[in-house]
């Protein structure tokens, strides 16, 4: 693959590149032109300069997709301004947070979200208002042209779901969105004639990117919050979408629902990040949109996208996570620092400009995670340490092993928590399965499985047991309806982790 041109820009440069009179943003009630967005942009810039804020405060927004949710993370940046995306599905508590933890100057959200909100929640000096009066007061602005902002300024900090306790603020510069949105228009070959159809928050770095690299292409964005499976299906059909991404759960929802005779027909793309796509996944989304490519994608938010699986590849290799994207160097480190060999397990490393500038006034955790590049490194500098572990194989493809504090030690054996739920959903007798090691007196750890699917704990026992050796074999395994989802759609671990180990120790 070429590479594409690597110059960073600021982030708002993104809408100067589509036609003017081709459509760029499908909301509820209008479409608005490439040079609507423009327009409408430069007046909420203009808006918020008005507004008095100082250079670099953070604006935070809480809101259902729409107008606002769309314009901001580009508006907010052009007037030196932070922006901070609240997920409109987060409560008062985790909101509360977010905005004491940024120090927001600012808070633009629905009436409904800012009303569950007490006096107390807003830090100090932090003015909140409603997303129609803002809107409305910047109808009369006077536009404010493209900002010329260093690309390494500050431009968004993005918070964590707190997989590993409170969320915690990454922060993200002009050139890390600029060029995260350049790799993913380049790699996914997004059009000028292209609809993505943004189902995914927009406080998620994979789902606001869905804006960017859009728009950069100088195609259309048509956002939608959705609530049962048959919104997205109608809204593929209705904007006729040509690309969407999701998470592994909803790709499990939407292959299960009925579509319309031709309702998924327009769909180029499939893209998924936020979990592995399984074997048995894969199949059923190819049988149910035979034209559409399948990008499996692999990433953090600490560093954006990190790599993809060409859709040439899925069909042989639908277990590989792919290679590195645009922009972005991965390496497999060994125990002693020093590359992996093909087949050797290691640590991912995330090398290059897309290694975003660590955690907002958290300099222990960035001092974690955050570390000089290997020295073999090609782009140096400072490199995200994932945690994640991985192997590469002979031809360059790299293979997800597990996360290192993810591992079970189960009488002396380590086992990866990916393999044994892999095993299972290889099966075919669960939708889905998360694996924990839960303390045991005897093992140190033992092996519980959950999952979802109707009952057949017997077939399951025996199958897992065909393909597993004995010390990785579950010793529970809890059938269920349902698992609980974080606010970004995926299968929350941690919630389930906590549940199961508390009810392990009483």
């Amino acid at each position: 693959m070429t590479q594409p041109d690597p110059t960073p820009f600021p982030i708002d440069h993104v809408i100067e590149r589509g036609a003017g009179a081709d459509p760029a943003l499908a909301l509820r009630d209008e479409t608005l032109t490439h040079a609507d967005l423009r327009t409408r942009v430069a007046r909420l810039a203009a808006w918020l300069k008005s507004e008095g804020l100082q250079q670099g405060a953070r604006v935070a927004s809480w809101a259902a997709k729409g107008e606002l949710t769309c314009l901001l993370p580009l508006a907010a940046p052009r007037t030196g301004l932070v922006h901070v995306p609240i997920n409109p599905m987060l409560k008062r508590a985790q909101v509360a947070h977010i905005l004491a933890d940024s120090g927001a100057s600012l808070l633009i959200g629905t009436p409904a979200r800012l009303g569950t909100l007490e006096e107390a929640d807003l830090p100090a000096g932090c003015q909140a208002i409603e997303e129609g009066d803002a809107l409305g007061a910047a109808r009369s602005a006077d536009p404010m042209p493209p900002c010329d902002a260093d690309p390494d300024d500050l431009a968004a900090i993005l918070y964590t779901s707190g997989s590993t306790g409170k969320p915690k603020g990454v922060m993200l510069s002009h050139a890390n969105l600029w060029l995260g949105a350049v790799s993913v228009a380049h790699y996914l070959n997004l059009q000028r004639a292209d609809v993505t159809l943004a189902v995914l928050p927009f406080a998620f770095d994979y789902g606001q990117n869905q804006l960017f690299s859009t728009w950069l292409a100088g195609g259309c964005v048509a956002p939608l919050d959705y609530l049962m499976p048959r919104d997205v299906t109608k809204a593929v059909a209705k904007n006729r979408a040509t690309t969407l991404a999701a998470v592994p759960p909803l790709w499990r929802q939407l292959v299960e629902a009925k579509w319309q005779d031709g309702a998924g027909d327009s769909l180029k793309r499939l893209t998924n990040s936020g979990g592995a796509l399984t074997p048995d996944l894969i199949d059923a989304m190819r049988e149910t949109w035979p034209q559409a490519d399948i990008y499996p994608m692999y990433g953090l938010t600490e560093a954006f996208r990190s790599t993809f699986l060409d859709p040439a590849l899925v069909a042989t290799n639908p277990t590989s996570m792919g290679t590195a994207v645009p922009f972005a160097e991965v390496l497999v480190v060994n125990e002693d620092g020093g590359p992996a060999a093909p087949g050797e397990e290691g640590e991912l490393v995330h090398c290059g400009p897309l290694v975003a500038q660590g955690y907002w006034q958290d300099a222990e955790r960035t001092a974690e995670r955050y570390r000089h590049a290997p020295a073999h490194s090609e782009y140096g500098g400072t490199a995200v340490w994932s945690g994640d572990y991985v192997k590469r194989d002979a031809d360059g493809l790299l293979y997800f092993v597990g996360r290192r504090d993810a591992m079970i030690k189960s009488a002396g054996n380590r086992i990866s928590p990916q393999e044994v739920e892999d095993a299972a959903l290889a099966t075919g007798l669960v939708a889905d399965a998360v694996c924990f090691g839960v303390p045991d007196t005897m093992l140190g750890q033992a092996v519980f499985l959950v999952v979802r699917g109707e009952q057949a704990d017997d077939a399951l026992k025996a199958a897992l047991k065909r393909d597993l050796p004995s010390f990785m074999q579950p010793h529970s395994i809890e059938w269920r309806d349902s698992l609980p989802l974080n606010p970004n759609g995926k299968i929350d671990r941690t919630a389930l982790y906590r549940e199961i180990s508390e009810r392990a120790a009483t």
